[in-house]
């Protein structure tokens, strides 16, 4: 699948690229071991980076990036970036980051007075096929992030022309320190845009059978999925093993 990206001319030097979420694993997936000792049990489990669903759906669709360097401290926000006047797209914001009142999630359980509900401003107009939506949520599996991307759904076959920005809750109150630029603020996932089918019922003969069959390789070794179901290419070869 084809996804354009655009931005306005005087920042192309300036911005961080968009990049495959593959791309963008964090480094702690990749040190992580692969066993670890379980203290209940007396001997080595595997990992998550064992658990190729876990690592597929880190890898899964695109990232996009945080403008510049931000410096929080206090609760404050603060950047060095000063980007060149506005060219032939006309005025749009500037800052890389800008912010929500608690009172618009009045009547969701994310409503909190005291939360500061932050909004990554994006500078990339994204461009999918007809037919086509785009899933923004919060990087997958990404616990360590001060921050927690709030997830939607954009039609980025019609909506096009303009910028997609990406709403988070702060989540971390006490985080001092800098988010570089280029940290993933949401992944992306394109979706058709089709109504589902949902086929339901117990399993026949043929079905117990395969799925009995299944069960039994699982039973006996481990990797079953990775080894024989899991999509070929579904992730890089500098991935986790997993």
């Amino acid at each position: 699948m084809r996804v354009a990206f655009r931005c306005p001319p005087e920042l192309e030097p300036l911005l961080p690229r968009p990049r495959p979420a593959r791309q963008a694993l964090p480094a702690w997936l990749r040190a992580m071991p692969a066993e670890a000792e379980a203290a209940d049990l007396g001997f080595a489990v595997r990992t998550l980076k064992q658990c190729p669903p876990f690592v597929d759906a880190m890898a899964a669709g695109f990232v996009m990036p945080l403008a510049c360097d931000l410096r929080v401290e206090a609760g404050a926000f603060a950047w060095d970036w000063d980007p060149p006047p506005h060219g032939p797209t006309g005025p749009y914001t500037r800052a890389p980051v800008s912010c929500h009142f608690a009172e618009q999630a009045a009547g969701t359980p994310l409503h909190d007075p005291d939360a500061l509900v932050v909004k990554f401003n994006s500078f990339w107009t994204i461009r999918l096929p007809a037919g086509w939506s785009l899933f923004c949520t919060h990087p997958v599996n990404r616990a360590d992030l001060p921050f927690r991307t709030l997830s939607g759904l954009v039609d980025c076959d019609a909506f096009s022309e303009s910028f997609v920005h990406f709403p988070a809750v702060w989540s971390d109150p006490d985080f001092c320190g800098v988010l570089p630029a280029g940290t993933p603020v949401a992944q992306c996932i394109p979706v058709p845009r089709q109504t589902l089918e949902l086929d339901i019922g117990a399993l026949e003969e043929d079905g117990a059978q395969a799925f009995a069959g299944v069960q039994d390789e699982l039973a006996k070794e481990p990797g079953v999925y990775r080894k024989r179901y899991r999509a070929k290419g579904s992730v890089l070869a500098e991935e986790p093993e997993a």
